[in-house]
């Protein structure tokens, strides 16, 4: 991975000292627009911007860079100075991510208090499947984790987790054949989405198509082979190593994504379900937890389709996605209007997370 003191704000002059190769090739990906904001504040407030932003130089001109995947139409808008905004306290300390439920926990027992698939459960080192009550699809289930503590995650088990849940795909496969998609969501914490405090990921095996945005990312990289005749995987983590936000490790490849959908969001890329990509998503998760204190994260893993595949599902890997969800301790919640129906606005910086990751996995 090529090193670079620069960060996102820079990306544009990144981009220009590329080599022209690279240069095309990052022009097919990606479009950056850079500008500036401007305010006037008032001499009340200077004290208060002092006090959470450092100066009020600071915040009188701003560098804001917006990135948009020409092909997926993903686009996040950086500005690093969003990230010493102030937020709402929960109003107390209340309880870390990593704590143990107390009280009530529905999984403390999954063989009692869990129902199980019609094929059965799918037993693990560490975690055992369950089938969902309130199901999204026809075959949706559970792992749940024998460790009730959500961040308390060793490698063995993580890779235990992974190897799990594709057992249990190919079980529920093995039922009915129409059945092909798979999607592996792991959401740590009430911030990440998750109902029960105790440890555990869904399982998820759909008919007829994948997943929409799944299919979105498939159609690009169609489009982009007939355009190109190339790959578009190979050509995005290209860009990336190119840049410095890429680098790979036992055949697989890992990305700080120019185009995050929320804060820190990695892209993890290998040929199939296996060890060495259940173990890259280990080191990601450690280095969120234990290098830059992440308390929420969101694993999304999905894959290609079980069974004979299309001839255009032939070059495309199996993908993880891991997201920071920011921390249990405030209020505010980290996806608003913006998210859900302009362009992710984000905080961090991928170069800077690409370099964590890369020494934490040197």
């Amino acid at each position: 991975m090529a090193r670079t003191d620069a960060g996102i704000g820079d990306l544009d002059a990144i981009v220009a000292r590329l080599p022209q190769a690279d240069r095309d090739l990052f022009g097919r990906i990606y479009d950056v627009t850079v500008v500036e904001g401007s305010l006037l504040p008032t001499n009340e407030m200077k004290p208060w911007i002092e006090d959470h932003f450092g100066s009020v130089d600071r915040v009188l001109n701003q560098r804001i860079v917006r990135v948009a995947n020409r092909l997926t139409l993903e686009e996040s808008v950086f500005n690093p100075l969003r990230a010493s905004r102030p937020m709402s306290g929960g109003g107390g300390p209340g309880r870390c991510v990593a704590d143990a439920p107390e009280g009530d926990d529905p999984f403390r027992d999954p063989l009692a208090t869990t129902p199980e698939d019609t094929f059965g459960r799918v037993r693990g080192r560490f975690c055992i499947s369950a089938s969902n009550v309130a199901k999204c699809e026809g075959f949706h289930g559970l792992l749940v984790f024998e460790e009730p503590a959500p961040l308390e995650f060793t490698r063995d088990q993580v890779v235990d987790y992974v190897e799990t849940a594709w057992r249990w795909a190919l079980e529920a496969h093995s039922c009915n054949a129409a059945a092909r998609y798979f999607l592996f969501l792991w959401n740590c914490g009430p911030r990440a989405g998750a109902s029960q405090s105790h440890g555990h990921a869904q399982v998820l095996l759909g008919r007829y198509r994948h997943y929409a945005k799944v299919e979105l990312l498939l159609g690009a990289a169609s489009r982009y082979r007939d355009l190109y005749r190339a790959s578009y995987f190979e050509d995005l983590y290209k860009v990336h190593e190119a840049i410095g936000c890429g680098f790979e490790r036992a055949g697989v490849r890992v990305m700080a994504s120019l185009t995050p959908v929320k804060e820190k969001e990695m892209v993890v890329m290998a040929p199939d379900v296996g060890p060495p990509l259940a173990e890259t998503v280990y080191e990601v998760l450690a280095c969120f937890r234990d290098r830059m204190g992440v308390e929420s994260f969101n694993v999304a893993l999905f894959t290609r389709p079980l069974g004979e595949e299309a001839e255009h599902w032939t070059t495309y890997p199996t993908v993880a996605r891991i997201v920071d969800r920011g921390s249990p301790a405030t209020d505010t919640c980290d996806i608003g209007g913006m998210e859900l129906y302009g362009a992710s606005v984000i905080s961090s910086d991928p170069f800077e997370v690409a370099e964590a990751m890369g020494e934490a996995m040197a």
